[in-house]
């Protein structure tokens, strides 16, 4: 099985073309056939390189599914931010960033049939590096805000709102929605009003 993705994942460590190509295998490998059902044998032959060649690079596979989440999180992150600064008018720009920063990675899961456990395990083996994600997610997003906020004249504070108050809310939506299990359509038909109301924050008098 064979699950393509919005883009290959490219190393975040360092400039290392087997890394790189180990870590796409091991993500299809996952989505495939789950965690507990992967051995470093599955993602060894996948790659084509030997299992000790394996273990030089990664000491498990819990290493190795924290590095494919690690890598996919940051390029989403940098994907998003990079499409908030683009010209155009900001609703467009907040969702389609959304779109690659969440409802891609989304899907990738959903159409997995292991993608419930590789979310458990996800949140059991790469808290931090999603805490991290989201924290950069939210920085990213309040910037975008703050400066379309500055751009029309409109003080956020004024209307007892912040930037990063308003990009802190959104992601709190979007994670509701998660913990729910309503993440595709229900998850961008969320984000899309939500989106509405921060135009409508922004709106001048």
């Amino acid at each position: 099985m064979v699950v393509s993705t919005p883009k290959t994942i490219e190393n975040s460590k360092a400039d290392d073309p087997r890394r790189a190509r180990i870590l796409e295998a091991a993500m299809q490998v996952f989505l495939a056939y789950g965690f507990s059902r992967t051995t470093m044998d599955d993602i060894a032959r996948a790659v084509e390189i030997s299992r000790p060649a394996l273990y030089l690079l990664f000491r498990n596979k819990a290493d190795i599914f924290r590095a494919v989440a690690e890598a996919m999180l940051e390029r989403s992150r940098a994907g998003a931010c990079e499409l908030l600064f683009e010209e155009g008018p900001l609703e467009a720009r907040l969702m389609a960033a959304l779109d690659r920063a969440l409802f891609q990675l989304f899907r990738i899961i959903e159409d997995s049939p292991h993608g419930d456990e590789l979310v458990d395990v996800n949140h059991n083996i790469a808290s931090d590096v999603v805490a991290s994600w989201r924290q950069g997610m939210v920085a990213c997003f309040a910037r975008a805000i703050g400066e379309e906020a500055q751009r029309r004249g409109v003080r956020l504070e004024e209307r007892g709102l912040s930037a990063e108050s308003l990009a802190e809310m959104l992601f709190d939506v979007l994670e509701g929605l998660k913990a729910r299990g309503l993440c595709r359509t229900h998850g961008e038909e969320a984000a899309r009003r939500f989106v509405t109301l921060i135009e409508m924050a922004l709106k001048e008098k």
